[in-house]
């Protein structure tokens, strides 16, 4: 009796990239056309207002993105979007009070 054996993938960290760009680029860039295409799907020049700014956009991203770290939009909204100080101890008591709970002044 043999064991059974499978190929295991020696790089599954790497991450998923789709002619060069992230999944969240691509979310962005595809939602940019498909608004524009709503908005601006019945026009004479459709290519003009739906298609160039997407692949603007798309251009943008591929120059702005070289270099930064893996997921650099999500860190980046999430660092606009939250609270301005952060903190580990978000609860406790102010220094003040704290200082004369043990007794000095």
């Amino acid at each position: 009796m043999s064991l059974k054996t499978s190929e295991v993938y020696r790089c599954l960290e790497k991450k998923t990239l789709i002619f060069g760009f992230e999944i969240v680029d691509l979310f962005l860039v595809f939602s940019l056309l498909a608004i524009l295409n709503r908005f601006f799907g019945g026009l004479p020049y459709k290519f003009l207002w739906t298609w160039l700014p997407s692949i603007g956009l798309a251009v943008g991203l591929r120059i702005g993105k070289n270099g930064r770290p893996d997921n650099y939009l999500l860190h980046l909204a999430r660092f606009h979007f939250s609270r301005g100080v952060l903190s580990a101890f978000c609860m406790a008591t102010p220094r003040q009070q704290f200082t004369k709970k043990i007794g000095r002044k």
